[in-house]
């Protein structure tokens, strides 16, 4: 499969992962939530397989990049009917 569907697919998977991550670790920090989430979020797209294979150039560039979309995820949970009154 394609790095780019892949990619997708893990993006498409976030909002459900994060709201997963809130269920089990809803007493942690932020950070430590974000943290657990990219760890699952990378480890969803094979990662380490990626950066092998150079379909990932620059992991650390990377895995910035997918914080900020989990960062994104949770702002737009939080805008939404989803986020606690």
């Amino acid at each position: 499969m394609n790095f780019l569907k892949l990619f997708l697919r893990g993006v498409a998977l976030l909002p459900g992962m994060v709201q997963g991550v809130e269920s089990i670790f809803g007493a942690k920090t932020g950070k430590e939530k974000r943290d657990a989430a990219l760890e699952i979020a990378s480890a969803s797209i094979h990662m380490p397989e990626a950066i092998a294979n150079k379909t990932i150039v620059d992991g650390d560039k990377f895995s910035g990049g997918l914080s900020m979309v989990i960062d994104g995820v949770v702002a737009c949970l939080n805008a939404s009917v989803w986020a606690k009154p």
